[in-house]
């Protein structure tokens, strides 16, 4: 039987494919060929006891392709391609697990995603304690934990775990919280209750009124779990973000639902790791201070005369004293400049106590 006929429309198209698959099979070498050369990166860097995690190498590189590149793929789709490249290298030369508050698809896992791809392994925790518990124990390489919120503030219980551990600041990162509808249903006609976490629903809470004000709010521990029963509940809808409606199975009936843009959250990665100055770093101290008058205006005095900028000052009762305080402060610059160290040094006899809790690459808001 004679083979059916092509259609000469279809051989361009056909010609097309051909150049796609023989493109995706040279990258496809290109990349393992990357991973066997990480690998030998890898062994060098177990013999000479060095930090698989190098934020510093990892943003030349991703800077040095930024500039090379001509388009037409744009900035996100770059970053998103090389962090999950970077992480499979990072990948083959140690695993790496990361503990996070959970479960899936909650912003700190995102958070952590976006930091270290999909290769690494994430584990998630039912609280921040956890996190930190996970880390000490030496179960997971490294924590992420949300630390404060551009609307609400600080994250009080991620400073208080610092105190009771001796893990490390190792990064930072600010990601932009956005909220979308998500249901198994494509109609939002359809929806008669929403979950969600109280925070989500309080900063939708203008769309709510205007689009579905007739729903029925319940509240939930995670924006997970409100996507979970979302899944498993008919004329049902939760506010999460759209990372959710992947893990989940759902659709996205509405993104960007939140009733201010600017809602920005601060992560913390928590670990051993003591990372190398780059030039543009911020160190994290935290201090207590005698009841004395005067005592922190001496104690933050060196810092203003050295002309350091101090970002954050933040303060928490000791609980072990009534009225006594532990400050947390983050200035510009790294512990290894010779005058971040010194400064410190200035402040630490005023200081019932004084932390270093690290100094890590700074990120751009």
């Amino acid at each position: 039987m004679s083979e059916p006929a092509t259609n000469s429309a279809d051989i361009p198209l056909l010609h097309l494919r051909q150049s796609i698959n023989g493109i995706d099979e040279t990258i496809l070498n290109l990349i393992n060929k990357r991973l066997i050369i990480a690998k030998e990166i890898g062994c060098i860097k177990k013999e000479q006891n060095t930090y698989v995690y190098d934020k510093i190498r990892e943003n030349e590189i991703m800077e040095r392709l930024a500039r090379l590149n001509a388009g037409p793929l744009k900035a996100q789709a770059l970053h998103q391609i090389f962090t999950n490249i970077i992480s499979a290298s990072r990948e083959i030369q140690t695993p790496t697990t990361i503990s996070y508050l959970g479960p899936e698809a909650t912003f700190t896992h995102v958070a952590a995603m976006e930091m270290f791809g999909h290769s690494a392994e994430y584990v998630p925790q039912t609280s921040i304690r956890d996190v930190f518990m996970e880390v000490i124990k030496g179960k997971c390489n490294y924590g992420m934990a949300p630390v404060e919120n551009s609307i609400e503030g600080a994250i009080n219980h991620t400073l208080d775990l610092f105190f009771e551990s001796d893990l490390r600041i190792c990064a930072e990162k600010y990601l932009n919280i956005s909220h979308a509808l998500l249901a198994r249903s494509s109609n939002i006609g359809d929806i008669k209750v929403i979950y969600s976490h109280p925070q989500p629903f309080g900063q939708c809470r203008g769309w709510i009124r205007k689009n579905l004000p007739n729903a029925v709010l319940i509240e939930c521990n995670s924006t997970a779990i409100a996507a979970q029963k979302a899944f498993a509940e008919k004329n049902t809808a939760a506010i999460a973000n759209s990372e959710a409606a992947h893990i989940y199975g759902l659709q996205i009936l509405e993104s960007g639902i939140e009733d201010y843009s600017n809602n920005i959250t601060r992560f913390l990665l928590i670990g051993r790791d003591e990372p190398k100055p780059t030039g543009d770093d911020k160190t994290s101290i935290m201090f207590a201070i005698s009841h004395v008058p005067g005592a922190l205006y001496k104690i933050l005095q060196p810092i203003a005369e050295a002309g350091i900028n101090m970002s954050k000052l933040e303060s928490r009762p000791t609980k072990h004293e009534n009225w006594s305080y532990f400050f947390f402060v983050d200035f510009d610059g790294h512990i290894e400049d010779d005058h971040i160290y010194q400064t410190i040094e200035q402040m630490k006899p005023y200081c019932k106590y004084l932390k270093w809790l690290g100094s890590y690459p700074r990120v751009r808001e």
